[in-house]
């Protein structure tokens, strides 16, 4: 009995003090929700600014302004890239909070992985993430990992693909209708 509750309160222990997730709705060619564990403990700062722009409605309506097959699905700026606005400059923007500093990790970026764009500063990364289509070990240690996707996976699979080295969307983008937190 001692041994199985020493056994239990160790697992809790080891738990992350704060467990989180976003659900994502999105619409256009990909139609569907696309649930991310978030992980507080790799990320803490990098999360808790997803959760806070997620919780203002920041995310909703944000276009995939980047999508790049067989890489990665680009999103988040909720400067210039809110559907119905002039998206032209969408993937330059962001929040009217700070940058925020690097949190790499030893975590790496696999299919399905969530990491923080960023420019070519390390600690420049704001309200903008990607979802990897396929891995890119090449990111390791150079961008914050954010989160996995669990679910809808096929949902993201589907997002309209950019054209060019760049990604850039032509025509109408799909888009995050609404993105959600729950604990």
């Amino acid at each position: 009995m001692l041994m199985r509750n020493l056994v239990a309160a160790l697992t809790v222990l080891a738990s992350p003090l704060t467990a989180s997730e976003i659900t994502i709705e999105i619409a256009g060619e990909a139609n569907g929700v696309v649930t991310i564990d978030l992980l507080d403990d790799v990320a803490p700062q990098h999360v808790e600014r997803i959760k806070t722009l997620a919780t203002e409605g920041a995310y909703d309506n944000i276009v995939f302004h980047r999508v790049i097959d067989g890489f990665m699905a680009q999103t988040g700026d909720v400067e210039f890239g809110k559907l119905g606005d002039d998206i032209r400059m969408a993937g330059r923007g962001g929040s009217s909070y700070p940058d925020l500093p690097a949190e790499f990790s030893d975590v790496p970026f696999d299919r399905g992985m969530v990491g923080m764009a960023r420019s070519q500063s390390p600690n420049s990364a704001n309200s903008q993430f990607f979802i990897m289509f396929d891995q890119g070990y090449f990111l390791n240690g150079q961008y914050t990992v954010v989160g996995r996707v669990t679910d809808g996976m096929d949902i993201v699979d589907a997002i309209k693909r950019g054209a060019g080295r760049n990604g850039a969307v032509l025509g109408e983008p799909d888009r995050m209708i609404a993105v959600r937190v729950s604990e």
